[in-house]
């Protein structure tokens, strides 16, 4: 949700960005409908005054005065009740329309129609060489026993998978490492609710809209008892819907600001629309589980961009820590999303792809989600003004098990466990067959 007297001012403007996110949007006639409810609520509005006056008028009148206005009274009545009508559709119509009007991009961002366009600011790391053929991560995982996909199938369908002994633990230790590197850096841990309302998904800006079509819901399939009914819920495909969610409809201090979150939660996601894509292994699945950052900060742009930046190095942070070689992209207007307002990935070196895979996203979206959400704060001067939000992934398991089971791979099929990870997998140095 934008700011509409920006939008009345600006409409080029918003024109410009929609037509540069790909989004399906006519301003003017926005505009149009605004317009019109406006002088709806006007006319609504006055009705209802003169009815409340000469209803109060009527007990003092006697004879044909107050046969006549009980008359008038009575056409008005009638009259007031289709403007309504007419003023309820407007602004359902109208409330909708502003769930899809994107926030505008930074100047800086490349404009582009797909992710074919965006642009790749620089590169960490070098993609290593082999004395030996490398094998992919479902090979080394099936030798070594540690990723099952076909008994994962056969329990949830495709793109389910089991992770099993020193897999399941390496997942765990790379995500207990990013939970303590930030803990470390002062970041607040959370472990929120898997499920989540209408509200905060449609205030974190995935509902309504193309994102939609990726969340699972919770209810309405056939059971042995009968249909359960849709209780109203859905999973989480990032822990950015609740974390983010958490100050709903507050107001807060500017000297809490900013709020340094870290969400740890399994994640479900159905990937609509990406049939026969990257559907070999690890790499998009259903379930997940991912440490995401979220921040909440002062509205002020040049302060969230260095935030920006802080969350963005954190994940760099862990991928240096691991060795792990990756690129950055700065995200066209085509790939970015209604509600971002500057966006960078971070792909991850994959030698069985011979190129990046996305691992990391890092969002800056100002006032959007705040304004949905209704979270405020108190400035020092006494005012209140939306917060402005940014999200970011630190890591997600088990897509960041592919570079480090592929790059750690040795000649004879077993893993070298990085370093970092060797703490929390009991000073484990190699993961060999049992």
């Amino acid at each position: 949700m934008i700011d509409l007297d920006d939008l009345r001012a600006r409409p080029q403007e918003y024109q410009r960005a929609a037509d540069a996110k790909n989004i399906t949007f006519n301003v003017d006639d926005f505009l149009a409908l605004d317009e019109d409810r406006r002088a709806l609520q006007v006319e609504v509005d006055a009705m209802r005054a003169t009815k409340n006056t000469v209803s109060k008028d009527i007990p003092k009148m006697q004879g044909a005065q107050k046969e006549k206005a009980l008359a008038e009274m009575k056409e008005l009545g009638v009259t007031l009740k289709v403007k309504e009508e007419e003023l309820k559709t407007a602004e359902a119509a109208w409330q909708d329309l502003q769930y899809m009007l994107p926030a505008l991009p930074l100047p800086t961002v490349p404009v582009g129609k797909s992710d074919a366009e965006n642009v790749e600011a620089r590169r960490w790391g070098e993609a290593p060489t082999f004395a030996f053929e490398p094998k992919d991560h479902v090979t080394l995982g099936e030798a070594l026993d540690i990723i099952d996909l076909p008994r994962g199938a056969k329990v949830s369908g495709a793109r389910s998978y089991f992770l099993k002994g020193d897999g399941a633990r390496l997942h765990h230790a790379v995500l207990r490492f990013t939970m303590d590197s930030l803990t470390r850096k002062g970041w607040t841990l959370f472990s929120p609710p898997l499920l989540a309302n209408y509200d905060c998904f449609m205030g974190t800006g995935f509902f309504p809209g193309v994102d939609q079509q990726n969340i699972y819901t919770v209810g309405g399939q056939e059971v042995k008892d009968g249909p359960i009914t849709g209780d109203g819920v859905y999973l989480i495909g990032t822990s950015e819907v609740t974390v983010c969610s958490y100050h709903k409809d507050e107001t807060l201090a500017e000297a809490e600001l900013p709020k340094r979150y870290a969400g740890y939660s399994a994640c479900f996601r159905r990937e609509a629309g990406s049939y026969g894509k990257d559907t070999k292994g690890l790499y998009r699945v259903h379930q997940f589980e991912k440490v995401e950052q979220v921040v909440l900060c002062r509205a002020d742009q040049e302060e969230a961009l260095a935030i920006f930046e802080e969350i963005r190095t954190n994940a760099e942070d862990v991928l240096q820590a691991l060795k792990l070689p990756y690129r950055i992209l700065d995200i066209c207007t085509g790939d970015m999303g209604k509600g971002k307002v500057y966006m960078q990935d971070i792909e991850t070196w994959m030698p069985s792809r011979n190129a990046y895979g996305e691992t990391h996203s890092c969002s800056y979206l100002g006032d959007f989600q705040a304004r949905r959400l209704n979270i405020k704060y108190t400035d020092a001067d006494g005012k209140r003004r939306f917060v402005h939000t940014l999200n970011n992934t630190c890591i997600a398991s088990p897509r960041i098990l592919i570079p480090i089971l592929e790059m750690y791979q040795n000649a004879d099929g077993s893993i070298t466990v990085p370093e970092p990870l060797r703490p929390y997998m009991d000073g484990q140095e190699k993961i060999v067959p049992r």
